[in-house]
């Protein structure tokens, strides 16, 4: 358990500093508020988990098995998340409060929801595409219990 966790916390440190480098980047050219651009995350936090288990795999050899991957993949996902998260509300209420009436003019003359939305959008976001991103990835690492036909 202790190397699950090791790897994740590593791995979830590179996935935080990535989108953390990323979002900055677009608040550089002013392009932070462009929704779209935020589906490079997802490319972000699939090279995390998918690099977090990989490394747990090559790390456990032989005691590699579904559920020691399956672990590995979530903690790292969620972690970056709750990181990510904290970061973009230290921004959003305290750096670019700006940034949230952007984000929310819809929202408020719609549903009269505050920030506190945005938080919680990305919480889920973030714990839904590490569940799928892990269960996805570790098609590829579990062990195959295919029988071998003659050929």
């Amino acid at each position: 358990m202790l190397k699950e966790a090791g790897s994740s916390i590593r791995y979830a440190l590179f996935i935080f500093a990535g989108l953390v480098a990323y979002f900055l980047i677009l608040r550089l050219f002013g392009l932070h508020e462009n929704p779209w651009l935020r589906l490079f995350n997802g490319i972000i936090v699939s090279f995390g988990i998918y690099s977090s288990i990989k490394f747990h795999k090559a790390d456990t050899d032989e005691n590699f098995s579904y559920g020691s991957g399956f672990r590995t993949g979530l903690l790292t996902g969620f972690i970056a998340t709750v990181l990510f998260v904290v970061f973009m509300a230290i921004y959003m209420y305290h750096l670019d409060p700006a940034f949230v009436d952007t984000l929310l003019d819809y929202w408020r003359s719609s549903y009269a929801q505050g920030p506190g939305i945005l938080i919680a959008i990305l919480i889920i976001e973030g714990f839904a595409s590490s569940v799928v991103l892990t269960l996805a990835f570790m098609q590829l690492f579990k062990r195959s219990r295919n029988i071998p036909q003659a050929t």
